[in-house]
């Protein structure tokens, strides 16, 4: 018996007019729906007329429930995975499910549509050759300083999804850990009333003191001006002597020749201009 085929189905983040023809199609033609939340999915359904049974997968069965549907695919039935509203397998369990059909060799295909984050991240007018997509936030403090604090100087764009009741925590948050940049609060998007408001975190925190965040949000944040960074580095370099500087390198077990390669790389001068300084400290001229 051949297996059955897994189609992640990405369905409209707002607007229903962004339905595909052939994801109406694989909806009409798969033998189940695999849907984040049966009780919205049902309103998409019934829009375009399709009639096949749909079970629930969400965050909170989203092992053992793919288990069962992998046992379907496994009979040889087709299977259509959509979340709420966008890409499954992003922010979802989706992931899990087309991580076990990797596993028993499951064809698993793509029907591809909308998705929130590309939208916002082409619609922020920052800089989209590079980009993170951190989702939301972790919950527990400690992970999500971690987390914070390795994207602290990456020059690549940040994306990030939140519901408006931490909206201003997390702004919050982003302002206490990037520092001052510039960011795009992205809500309603592809609907009648899409609203991208443009503001630096400083400014966006007493904005959204006193308006009250509503709709689930896209904020995506510039990078980190890498120019800026070094210099400020370099700057707070050369307010150590040379030779604690040096040290500090001798103390990791670099040999001198390194360390002053390192030393000079710091502080942002040619390598000769360490030795020479180094020299006359250590002639005492």
């Amino acid at each position: 018996m051949s297996k059955g085929t897994l189609y992640l189905l990405a369905t409209p983040i707002g607007n229903l007019g962004d339905m595909t023809l052939r994801g109406i199609e694989v909806l009409k033609s798969v033998d189940l729906i695999a849907a984040e939340d049966t009780r919205n999915s049902i309103k998409l359904l019934n829009h375009f007329d399709v009639h096949t049974p749909m079970t629930s997968y969400h965050e909170h069965n989203r092992f053992e429930k793919a288990e069962e549907l992998v046992a379907l695919l496994l009979e040889g039935k087709d299977i259509a995975c959509i979340t709420d509203a966008g890409t499954p397998g992003i922010s979802d369990p989706g992931e899990v499910l087309v991580k076990r059909c990797v596993e028993e060799e499951i064809p698993v295909t793509s029907v591809p549509g909308p998705a929130a984050l590309i939208s916002a991240l082409i619609l922020s007018g920052f800089s989209t050759r590079r980009f993170r997509f951190e989702g939301f936030l972790p919950a527990e403090k400690k992970e999500r300083e971690n987390v914070l604090k390795g994207l602290e100087k990456d020059p690549a764009t940040l994306v990030f999804y939140e519901a408006p009741h931490r909206l201003l925590k997390t702004v919050g948050t982003l302002y206490a850990a990037l520092g001052e940049r510039r960011a795009a609060f992205c809500k309603e998007l592809t609907k009648k009333h899409e609203d991208i408001c443009r503001l630096p975190l400083s400014a966006a925190l007493e904005f959204y003191e006193k308006e009250a965040p509503r709709g689930e949000y896209v904020i995506v944040v510039e990078g980190a001006d890498t120019e800026k960074l070094k210099a400020e580095e370099q700057q707070a370099f050369s307010a150590l002597s040379l030779e604690a500087h040096m040290q500090r390198y001798l103390d990791a077990g670099l040999d001198r020749k390194e360390a002053m390669k390192k030393v000079a790389e710091d502080r942002g001068v040619p390598k000769r201009e360490i030795y020479r300084a180094l020299l006359t400290e250590e002639s005492g001229d």
